[in-house]
């Protein structure tokens, strides 16, 4: 990756959502700015969607964890704050592990949510949002 570490990772997570996105049959129409509350906006049968893209490695459970806030640092520091679910309809997390997109609805659920892709060590399958299960735009 080039010098601006965190940067290269975002363009690429973009890249990969537009790309499976297309191959979904979707329209990719890319905002003119970078201060829009979405990075692309997915259009297909009469419906806009737009989608926010995190690039999202797996933790150590073999899970990715999708919280539903933005975070930027300025010179005061290092700043978190929720996103407003009313400006985004789709969240789109790219994974490199696994080089897949999985798509939320981010009104589906809190304020964050853990996607499994390994099988827990206990097989546990109930309340378990198994990240095979969000390949496919809802």
């Amino acid at each position: 990756m080039l010098s601006h570490h965190t940067k290269c990772k975002g363009d690429l997570g973009v890249l990969k959502a537009q790309l499976d996105l297309f191959e979904q049959g979707f329209t990719i129409c890319v905002p003119q700015t970078e201060h829009a509350p979405f990075d692309l906006v997915a259009y297909r049968q009469g419906e806009f969607r737009r989608v926010q893209v995190k690039y999202r490695a797996l933790n150590a459970n073999g899970a990715l964890e999708v919280k539903f806030s933005t975070c930027w640092t300025d010179r005061l520091g290092t700043h978190t704050a929720p996103i407003d679910k009313k400006e985004i309809d789709l969240f789109c997390v790219y994974c490199p592990d696994t080089d897949e997109c999985y798509y939320l609805e981010p009104q589906d659920f809190g304020s964050n949510v853990s996607l499994r892709v390994e099988t827990p060590k206990n097989f546990q399958a109930k309340r378990v949002n198994f990240a095979r299960n969000f390949r496919r735009v809802p």
